[in-house]
């Protein structure tokens, strides 16, 4: 397969979503790393975004609540290159009515090869990261071939 890079920029757009048992340890965390997140644009589904503005202080590009089409919204994000990273604290032990957009969600960030934390301990590895503060250059998948495919 052949890849394209992308450089992020040192100002990253940043996917921030956290089904609703995980919002207490996606807020704690978040409240860790006020200083790191605070330099950044933050993107969030409803409720996770309302939250953060709230409890850090920063703005937050909000979109609608997951189960009424935000975690898609976000997918759209990554997949039109509009997003650097996933933060996803995504609740393993609750079913979820919406778990085919959760699925879709994390599928996309594996497709365009976005930098995922599904909890703590791998979002801090992110956020502290080299990677975190500086431009990165990403490979991103040509899938032209895949295109020419199917017509």
């Amino acid at each position: 397969m052949k890849y394209e890079t992308k450089v992020s920029k040192k100002k990253k757009k940043i996917a921030i979503v956290a089904h609703d048992n995980k919002k207490s340890s996606l807020l704690e965390w978040a409240k860790k790393h006020k200083k790191e997140l605070k330099d950044h644009k933050i993107f969030a589904t409803g409720t996770t975004g309302k939250l953060i503005e709230k409890t850090l202080g920063i703005d937050v590009t909000r979109f609608n609540s997951g189960p009424l089409g935000g975690d898609q919204q976000i997918g759209a994000q990554i997949a039109e290159g509009n997003i650097d990273f996933l933060i996803f604290f995504w609740d393993p032990l609750s079913p979820q009515p919406h778990d085919p957009d959760v699925k879709a969600l994390l599928r996309l960030s594996v497709l365009w090869n976005i930098p995922t934390a599904c909890n703590i301990s791998t979002a801090d590895f992110i956020i502290k990261s080299k990677h975190f503060d500086d431009k990165y250059e990403r490979l991103i998948p040509d899938y032209s071939a895949y295109d020419e495919r199917l017509d």
